[in-house]
């Protein structure tokens, strides 16, 4: 019986010239049934393969939401000490001067002309009207003026708030506890009557006690304190409890202003409506 061979399997070193080993080292390994060799070469300096790296999408984002965050934080904190500071000065300023909204006053009222003609077939109605007032206007505050803008007068029934009459009144400055008063002042109408109209008049003007009037005065003002000056505001003036007599001749008649009290509403108008 024939003894069998087997090849070592430890490694061979290869001597280089000059005695130093070879920096490769090759692995020999054999099968006993016959199959192939196999060699594995072991490179130190050889690269590993790319692999691509899940990206995040992300991260791109974070930096541009943190800077948006930061402005809408300093934005909000800026309106919120201008509207602190605002509303110190605005108590200083009130506490300091103690501002008072000016102040009107109907002192006369003389009916010169009232009529109301009709048709004999009741097809239209004619209103025909000459009043004269007398106004005054006074400023309680001693370091603010107001100035104020042309006035449009009208003169209604307190009722059903029939116009009965229109006027104007100039431009004027009332400076710190300054009263300037105004007479002479013409309010007129001179115009045709629907039948509507003249059914809320009618009895109106055949009271015994008279015809219950008010006046309203509409305008703009300006306010100023030393160099601080506010923009225009609105306002409307509103004189109520007045009784008129219808005039009897070529006579006028006073109307009773004892009851009439004036006040003064702010007028802000917001695009097609005011208050």
């Amino acid at each position: 019986m024939a003894d069998k061979v087997f090849p070592s399997s430890k490694p061979t070193a290869t001597a280089a010239p000059g005695g130093a080993a070879a920096p490769t080292t090759t692995t020999t390994t054999t099968t006993t049934n016959g199959g192939t060799t196999k060699s594995h070469l072991i490179n130190p300096t050889a690269r590993l393969p790319y692999r691509p790296q899940p990206h995040n999408r992300r991260r791109n984002y974070r930096p541009r939401r943190n800077y948006c965050c930061c402005c809408c934080f300093w934005i909000i904190l800026i309106i919120l000490v201008l509207a602190l500071l605002v509303a110190i000065t605005g108590t200083v300023l009130y506490v300091l001067y103690r501002p008072h909204r000016p102040s009107f006053t109907l002192a006369s009222l003389r009916i010169h002309r009232l009529k109301l003609k009709t048709a004999a077939d009741s097809s239209s109605s004619h209103l025909s009207t000459l009043f004269n007032l007398t106004l005054s206007s006074k400023n309680p505050n001693s370091h603010l003026s107001f100035s104020y803008d042309p006035f449009v007068i009208s003169c209604v029934t307190s009722n059903g708030d029939v116009l009965i009459g229109n006027g104007t009144l100039p431009a004027f400055v009332s400076d710190g506890k300054d009263e300037s008063t105004f007479r002479g002042v013409t309010v007129a109408s001179s115009s045709d009557l629907d039948a509507e109209t003249v059914n809320n008049l009618r009895p109106e003007l055949k009271k015994g006690n008279g015809v219950s009037l008010k006046v309203e005065m509409d305008t703009k003002v300006t306010a100023k304190m030393g160099g601080l000056k506010s923009k225009k505001v609105g306002i409307r003036v509103t004189c109520d409890g007045i009784k008129g007599v219808v005039p009897k001749g070529k006579s006028p008649a006073a109307a009773n202003v004892s009851g009439a009290k004036c006040k003064v509403d702010l007028r802000i108008k917001i695009w097609k409506w005011t208050f």
